[in-house]
């Protein structure tokens, strides 16, 4: 069976409405994250993945600073739990692999650290509040030839 989405690696001056789309609908309506905190003018030195079903309606996206922190990870609801963000964030590992990143980071909302876990990532420091919402920082160390989504051991 064949997914009914895609993700493929975006770029901020073609895809900028799509990307921007997304993020408005989650964070800013849904999360209520203030547009000036959402829009923090890093986008356009970041690497970015952008999902779309197969109409190529976009459905969510992710980005990847260019320290190795991953972030602005959105699905719109209507696509949350079918393996979007999963595909999201297996892209972003990948393309930090191959800039040879050794490991990555990111700031994962509470609800969301059982995802995270399930690729990976562990958590680490208290929890804090950024955009009014709690959130722990978390780690994963990648390895060179390392295929992400892959597990060892």
């Amino acid at each position: 069976m064949s997914r009914s989405f895609r993700v493929r690696r975006a770029h901020w001056e073609r895809d900028r409405e799509h990307l921007r789309g997304i993020r408005e609908a989650v964070f800013v309506r849904e999360q209520r994250v203030a547009s000036e905190l959402e829009w923090d003018g890093l986008d356009e030195s970041c690497l970015h993945v952008l999902a779309e079903d197969r109409n190529g309606v976009p459905i969510g996206t992710g980005r990847l600073l260019p320290d190795g922190h991953i972030g602005r990870m959105a699905v719109l609801a209507a696509w949350r739990g079918r393996g979007v963000g999963s595909a999201i964030l297996t892209e972003l590992l990948r393309l930090a692999s191959q800039k040879a990143m050794s490991e990555v980071v990111l700031n994962a909302q509470l609800h969301a650290l059982g995802f995270y876990e399930r690729h990976g990532f562990a958590a680490e420091g208290e929890v804090f509040v950024d955009a009014g919402i709690d959130h722990r920082r978390m780690r994963r160390a990648l390895k060179s030839r390392e295929r992400p989504g892959v597990r060892r051991g």
